[in-house]
């Protein structure tokens, strides 16, 4: 059977050979792993895509020429074992990178490997002190500058010192069943450490979601406190019609369904068949039948959907205020997200037509860009005279709150 380290050099490779979701590989990759090493392999794969820039920064000064790609996946994988990793004795961070070298078929550089983590080693420094944010937080540079420029350095060093912190895990009351001290109590008893929080309840250690009773029973859903905050902000009431115009997987669908206590109709949508069935499982788990979810092309109106009361258009963006469960999302080039705002704004245009005289209608997205999120809604208010901004928010990240986020609450005016 392959070790957990192997599994975390072929899912580092798969990320970078085939640009596949850090997440989705590491899953695929550790089904028949215990949970101890099902652990470990995460924390090393998302470490070291967090700490690029940063485990960069220490290995450059000892190579001399550049090295092969699995060669270097190696060495971040030795040298973030290193830095990041308290448990793990340098000794063994080192042997077993050099052990890897030939399980790899890279064994002609195994001394190179095995040089340069001693080196490493010998020679430590203080991240912590560095002055230059990029490498202190391993994110490049364009994204700082962004940051700063659009919401403060002191905004931006807040962002930058959530964006590597492991993200809190939230599980939302099902109300149609359980409180946030009942859920508490249900999950306590279930061996789930946690505490509440408000009107959710926080998740503190690991446990397997689809094996407790609580879960299969449908008392909660996990659901980011940002993404919570903005489908409460809908203010969704019983009897009232609703639609979730880009709803998979489905969380803030259930949020709302569950706050109208079953009574009213939830749409929920999407353009993938298989993702619309992730909420009609949920929905059912949850016993929410006042959900009913189908395909649909958010950018094209469909007259087969009703005139709604409330509209959530959550759009796909490019994703900057979850980096800390996504890392490889702050690599990407800005260029690369610069026609988003066209798309977003299709789509809003798109839905606010759904939407009845006096209804309100939430902008929203999970990234901190003022270009995908401001400009959008500040755009569409100018070309819609009969919209009116409530108030918007953006959310920073912290390291006991919801995801970096951004919501805009805009009210149709009586025709």
């Amino acid at each position: 059977m392959k070790n957990s380290r192997l599994i975390a050099f072929e899912v580092l490779s798969k990320i970078r050979n085939e640009n596949a979701y850090s997440n989705l590989a590491i899953e695929n990759s550790v089904r028949d792993l215990n949970s101890k090493d099902k652990a470990f392999v995460n924390s090393l794969v998302m470490g070291v895509i967090e700490r690029k820039l940063t485990l960069d920064y220490l290995i450059s000064p000892y190579l001399k020429t550049r090295v092969k790609p699995k060669v270097k996946t190696i060495l971040y994988i030795g040298a973030y074992q290193l830095y990041f990793m308290d448990k793990v004795p340098p000794s063994a961070a080192i042997n077993t990178s050099v052990e890897l070298a030939v399980q790899t078929g890279q064994g002609f550089y195994k001394g190179v490997i095995n040089a340069v983590l001693h080196k490493i080693d010998d020679n430590r420094i203080d991240i912590d002190s560095l002055d230059d944010l990029s490498v202190k937080f391993s994110c490049p540079q364009n994204l700082i500058n962004m940051w700063n420029k659009m919401y403060g350095k002191e905004n931006c060093e807040e962002i930058l010192e959530a964006m590597n912190l492991k993200a809190p895990v939230f599980a939302v009351p099902n109300k149609l069943y359980v409180d946030s001290d009942e859920l508490s109590y249900e999950l306590m008893n279930s061996s789930v450490e946690c505490e509440v929080d408000g009107e959710l309840v926080r998740i503190l250690s690991s446990f397997d979601v689809s094996k407790i009773k609580p879960f299969a029973d449908g008392l909660f859903h996990i659901q980011d406190k940002s993404s919570f905050e903005c489908a409460k902000a809908l203010e969704a009431k019983e009897g009232e019609t609703v639609l979730d115009i880009c709803s998979a997987p489905g969380g803030k669908a259930f949020t709302i369904a569950e706050g109208m206590t079953g009574k009213g109709e939830v749409y929920a949508f999407d353009i993938y068949e298989h993702r619309v069935n992730l909420i009609k499982n949920g929905a059912q788990r949850l016993g929410l039948k006042n959900i009913k979810a189908s395909v649909n092309n958010a950018e094209v109106f469909n007259e087969d959907i009703p005139f709604a009361d409330k509209i959530l258009c959550d759009v796909p963006c490019s994703g900057f205020g979850i980096i800390r469960r996504k890392p490889e999302i702050r690599y990407k080039e800005l260029d690369s997200v610069k026609e988003l705002p066209l798309l977003q704004q299709k789509i809003l245009e798109t839905s606010c037509r759904y939407l009845k005289a006096g209804g309100r209608i939430i902008y929203s997205t999970c990234t901190l860009n003022k270009k995908e999120n401001e400009k959008v809604v500040l755009k569409f208010l100018e070309e819609n005279q009969n919209f009116s901004l409530i108030y918007d928010k953006t959310i920073f990240p912290s390291a006991n709150g919801g995801d970096g986020f951004y919501y805009a609450v805009i009210e149709k005016k009586n025709d």
